[in-house]
Formats: structure tokens, sequence, C-alpha cells
């Protein structure tokens, strides 16, 4: 056991306290808000502000731009889910969750490819193409993105995109030295298991409470 903890601190060597601190208080945060989520829980959205505020921060100094822009994107889309999510069907319900139609999965299309082109084009610009590690980078936040759109409109589908692009993350955080970060995308390839199976459980049906 020993030498994991020591291989986990290997990787941390010259890295500043400062942002060593600020990714823990990201990944405690990062954690809530899933757990959150799953529950269908309000708190899912200021718990992620913090969370992605913290790594916007993070992920510049360490030059990922694709993952960066998808925590900002993150932190909007939060504000956007909030109101969503509170609006009522009728004078004790909340809106439910439900499947995406036709037009959701069409929008869901446009805006994968949107979000390629958009982080392509920042790579670009700033000229920040390293290796296969980019190209990643693209992948996954492309597939953030939709899903984040999907989880603000209370729609079952978002946990696919969650799983399928926290496993992808697991080895790209792990080779970039950001261990714990990679371990966190481990824990919540788990919890969004989870949660699909939870929110198919509640499908169609509208909360009377979204403080769970």
């Amino acid at each position: 056991m020993s030498h994991i903890f020591d291989w986990i601190f290997n990787q941390y060597q010259g890295i500043p306290t400062h942002l060593i601190v600020l990714e823990v208080i990201a990944i405690i945060f990062g954690l809530l808000s899933v757990w959150y989520s799953k529950r269908e829980n309000i708190l899912v959205y200021p718990t992620g502000i913090i969370s992605t505020a913290i790594y916007v921060y993070i992920l510049l100094v360490y030059q990922l731009l694709g993952d960066m822009l998808i925590n900002a994107y993150y932190f909007s889309m939060s504000i956007y889910g909030w109101y969503l999510w509170t609006r009522k069907v009728d004078e004790t319900h909340f809106i439910p969750i439900t499947r995406m139609t036709t037009r959701e999965r069409r929008t869901a299309v446009i805006l994968f490819v949107v979000a390629i082109l958009l982080v392509v084009g920042v790579y670009e610009v700033f000229d920040k193409w390293q290796s296969w590690f980019s190209y990643v980078d693209i992948l996954t936040t492309a597939i953030f993105f939709v899903g984040m759109w999907l989880m603000a409109k209370k729609k079952l589908e978002n946990w696919t995109f969650w799983i399928i692009g926290d496993i992808i993350s697991i080895p790209l955080y792990l080779l970039k030295g950001m261990v714990l970060s990679s371990f966190l995308y481990v824990i919540l390839t788990v919890i969004a298991i989870y949660g699909y199976i939870a929110w198919k459980k509640n499908l169609n049906k509208s909360p009377e409470t979204l403080l769970k």
C-alpha cells in the first residue's frame, strides 16, 4: 500500500502546493455534485459550480484547453440547469426525468459536432497540440458538452454520455500526472452507472421536492 501512496505523491513532485489543494477541493465538490445529481437533488448545481470554477483555473495551468473550456461551459450550464430544474409542472411538482425526443437527438448531434469544431479551433489558434492527448481531450470535451446539456434538461441519456466520457478520461488524466483527478473519474464512472439506474426508476415521475 505504501508503494501506491509513494507513486501517487511522486506524480505531484514539483507541483505548487496551492494547485494540489485546489485540485482536492475541486474533487470533493465534483463528487458531491455527481452524487446530488444521482439523487435528483438541486444541490448538484451549487456544488458543481464551485468544482468547475476551480477546474477552469487548474486546467488552464495544465494547458488542457478542451477540458478547460468544458468546465467553463459546465459553469454556465449549471446556472441554466438550476433554472430548469426548479420549474414546476403544477403547484406541487417539478419537471420530471424524461427520455430524449427525436428533435433533441438531432440537437445533441449538432452540439457534439460544434463542440469538436470549437475546441479544434482553440487548439489551432493557441498552437497547443500535444500529440494524441489533444485529440482525446477534444473527444471527451464533445461528449461532456452533450452530457451536461442533457443533464440540465433532465434527460435519462445524460448518464450514458457521462459514463463514456469518464471512462476515457481515466487514462488521460493519469498520463497527464493528475493522479487524483484520474481516481476521481473512476469513482464518477461508478456513480454514473448507479445514477442511470436511479434515474430510470424515476422516469416520468414529477418530484415534489428537489432536496433529497
